[in-house]
């Protein structure tokens, strides 16, 4: 009779206690980072351009640069994270993107620049896969959401900062001291990272079933140690499937959330770099100074951390999936509102109030609904393809953004995004799955959708949740 480590069953009984916070603190430390140098392109791209180091048209290569590196390292952090471990990924990419951060202080040229942020989007773009899959596989399900729109907040709030700091230090200590701010960041988190213990889900999953026991063995000790005795396991899942082919993702019952997946890291990507990202730029094209600009844009994106608190207060209640369409929903109406305004006080206002709703959907959409949407086995990769696709459309985004802006002005951005998140929605409400409250394993295919998973490459299949476990 087969044995499990039921990983799943025994991490989701864990009442919430000091390693949970330190899980989420070292999660959330290298993405707040990685958050902190995507932002850091609005001010420092403005700048470049008011000192003459760069044009409006190199300025864009910089922006898609970064894209298409985080669209290569998306798509390869989901093949590292489900082939060598969600822990080997993470590391591997915050290396990359801290060193190529202290290479880009020094850059000579904005072609070097543009090399240098190429490689750091690599390290970026796995970063944000790895850090909300991860999180969901350790913390419980009643509160999952919460959870997640705490690492959204952190994240979040790296536009905040980035905008504070550049406020500050690009006039006085110019855009290449942004980068060093990021660097060495990054590298610190790097080194504190090594406590971190593998995801146990991810072990069964791959049949290190050794390792899984005595990673969570080693988990439930500390737990205890901090809340006394544990409460019963509730019930059973195997999750050791063995190999799991990447077309997985394509079979019936799945396809539909892969391309709705895709669907959201799109409408993400083109609502935060289609028009939040090029704020600052705007607004130096309609003739305000950059500490005028970036102070503009810098009471507006209060609002990132506050749509991370909005996801944090109805995650859980009101649900990923009707939590994204009404957001969308408002950002649309908010954007058209924002578009004909023309007093600075109600400019701001309503400004914060769109980039609320946008940061909102980034909230239940990429950190929450994408990872939960795909079982153990193909959750960084069904994660990195949905990001691989928003990246890939965040590569042309900021030329159509520019080419609408000087054609149509800042409506015809706002048309872009609306039109995305329109069609995102309709794809929300026809697939109908909806993942708060509920374990991860329980809106798996096959539970919430008629159609299994495809066969594994080995021959070891899902057992059902009458096997034994090993009860820890």
């Amino acid at each position: 009779m087969s044995v499990t480590v039921n990983a799943a069953g025994r991490l989701d009984r864990l009442p919430i206690c000091r390693f949970h916070w330190k899980i989420l603190g070292l999660i959330a430390g290298g993405a707040f980072l990685d958050a902190f140098d995507i932002y850091l392109a609005n001010g420092s791209v403005a700048a470049m351009v008011k000192e003459g180091f760069t044009d409006l048209r190199h300025g864009a290569i910089f922006v898609s640069a970064t894209f298409v590196g985080m669209m290569i390292g998306a798509y390869a952090a989901g093949h590292i994270g489900d082939k060598l471990g969600r822990r080997y990924s993470y590391q591997l990419n915050l290396g990359i993107f801290g060193l190529a951060s202290i290479a880009a202080c020094f850059a000579p040229n904005i072609e070097w620049l543009i090399v240098l942020r190429f490689i750091m989007g690599v390290g970026l773009g796995a970063e944000l896969v790895v850090a909300a899959g991860t999180l969901a596989e350790f913390v419980p399900p009643a509160t999952r959401g919460k959870w997640v729109s705490l690492l959204a907040i952190i994240i979040n709030s790296g536009l905040f900062a980035a905008l504070a700091a550049g406020y500050w230090i690009i006039p006085n200590l110019g855009w290449r001291y942004m980068f060093a701010i990021a660097g060495v960041g990054a590298l610190i988190v790097w080194f504190l990272r090594h406590r971190m213990p593998e995801s146990p889900r991810w072990l069964e999953s791959t049949g290190k079933l050794e390792e899984a026991e005595a990673t969570l063995g080693a988990i439930e000790r500390e737990v205890e140690t901090r809340v006394g005795a544990l409460p019963p396991v509730q019930r059973v899942v195997n999750l050791n499937v063995g190999t799991v082919p990447l077309r997985a993702l394509f079979v019936p019952g799945m396809r539909g959330r892969t391309f709705v997946a895709a669907l959201t890291a799109i409408g993400v990507n083109v609502g935060l770099y289609g028009f939040i990202a090029w704020l600052p730029t705007f607004f130096v094209s309609e003739g305000l100074s950059i500490v005028k600009s970036l102070g503009f844009v810098l009471l507006m994106s209060i609002g990132s951390p506050v749509g991370g608190l909005v996801g944090y207060l109805i995650a859980d209640r009101v649900g990923r999936a009707k939590g994204i369409v009404l957001s969308a929903l408002v950002s649309i109406a908010l954007g058209w509102i924002y578009v004909t305004l023309r007093d600075p006080a109600y400019i701001v206002f309503i400004g914060f109030c769109l980039v609320t709703a946008i940061y909102t959907i980034t909230t239940l959409g990429l950190f929450g609904y994408i990872p939960e949407l795909f079982p153990t086995e193909v959750r960084l990769r069904g994660t990195g393809v949905a990001g691989t696709s928003g990246r890939a459309a965040s590569i042309a985004t900021p030329y159509l953004a520019l080419l609408l802006y000087q054609h149509v002005g800042v409506s015809g951005v706002i048309a872009m995004v609306s039109a995305v998140f329109a069609i995102l929605c309709a794809a929300i409400l026809v697939l109908r799955v909806e993942t708060g409250r509920h374990a991860l394993e329980d809106v798996a295919p096959g539970k919430s959708d008629t159609a299994p998973l495809v066969q594994p490459e080995s021959s070891t299949t899902r057992p059902s949740q009458s096997a034994p476990a090993r009860s820890g």
